[in-house]
């Protein structure tokens, strides 16, 4: 399959759409990471979502708006809280998860009675999205892997495997949506994104955090949302999580001396440590680590590294969004270390 590389023009967006609505797919920008998109009505065309990243057709996929109207015929129901999320974070980096009408295709919805829904403030998805129809759309990389936060990372997983991609610069806030599903007695944190847990608090009271968010989704449970069940975000490269204060970080990091190992670590950290790093900003700035992280994984395998160790992220604010990839792309594994001191 020949790639069509298209621009962020009106004319290209409409070529885009074209392809999307005769059954296609196409990568698009969105504000979180680029979205690999099919006509979230037609099953069939969903389908070759999965195939193109090599997906588990049992990971649910989020549907994606460019109007508020567009969300009623997708749901059986709006209620309040919802409204009042949509009012204060659309268009935006949240996901909000309701009960689901029959014309959501169980390809979109891997035979959940809910569906995932988002309007992303991305003006070049809300073209696309406003010249063809409310449309699938996870992440447009090999299914995994980091997620592309760059034109440059979806060629490099999704060349010669999709229709089309939209060239649409860098992503702004470098992580995947928040999701919430009220679909639940309480409304549930699923996965962490850019809008926190203390703003989704603030707008609609009292907020639940899946143990999913923190560990691996217990045996035999149906993922609700994507990113849960399976290993995620992963590079090549070894990940592991070094869990505890700063001195017993460098200690361990300053013992290792094999030359194929990286550290992933803050700005501050970089005079302390003896190891190659890919720092990914300051230790208390959260939505930069967001933004660079998943670029900084892929370099890791650029630069050819077989190991990288990562300082473990606050689980706070935004840094719970980064606490929850760094841990999915590790696979889970975790060194505690002696020590919490200058944590």
């Amino acid at each position: 399959m020949k790639t069509l590389i298209l621009s962020s023009d009106d004319e290209d967006i409409k070529k885009a759409a074209e392809i999307i609505m005769h059954g296609g797919i196409a990568a698009m920008p969105t504000e979180t990471v680029y979205g690999l998109a099919a006509d979230a009505l037609n099953g069939n065309a969903v389908r070759k979502i999965f195939k193109a990243k090599g997906r588990p057709m049992d990971n649910p996929l989020i549907v994606h708006i460019s109007d508020i109207s567009q969300i009623y015929p997708l749901v059986r129901d709006f209620p309040e809280k919802a409204a009042i999320l949509a009012e204060k974070f659309w268009p935006g980096p949240l996901t909000i998860i309701l009960p689901k009408s029959d014309i959501i295709p169980v390809e979109v919805s891997a035979e959940l009675n809910t569906v995932a829904i988002r309007f992303p403030s991305h003006k070049t998805a809300q073209k696309l999205i406003s010249m063809s129809s409310p449309l699938a759309a996870p992440s447009a990389n090999l299914s995994g892997s980091p997620s592309p936060t760059s034109f440059r990372h979806v060629l490099e997983d999704m060349n010669g495997r999709i229709d089309a991609v939209i060239d649409g610069g860098d992503c702004e806030v470098g992580v995947e949506s928040t999701v919430i599903t009220l679909a639940a007695e309480i409304p549930t944190l699923l996965r962490p994104g850019g809008i926190t847990v203390e703003q989704l608090e603030a707008a609609i009271g009292e907020i639940q955090i899946s143990d999913a968010v923190t560990n691996p989704l217990a045996e035999g449970d149906k993922a609700e949302s994507p990113g849960m069940k399976y290993r995620h975000y992963s590079p090549k490269a070894k990940v592991i999580l070094l869990d505890g204060g700063n001195d017993a970080f460098y200690r361990y990091i300053n013992k290792i001396t094999d030359k194929d190992t990286a550290v992933l670590c803050y700005s501050e950290d970089i005079e302390h440590i003896n190891l190659p790093y890919i720092p990914i900003g300051k230790r208390y700035d959260y939505d930069e680590q967001a933004h660079l992280l998943f670029t900084a994984l892929r370099k890791a395998d650029e630069m050819g590294f077989a190991a990288v160790y990562a300082h473990c992220p606050e689980k706070k604010g935004v840094g719970l969004a980064v606490y929850n990839r760094i841990i999915r792309a590790a696979g889970f594994n975790i060194i505690r270390l002696e020590g919490t001191e200058n944590k």
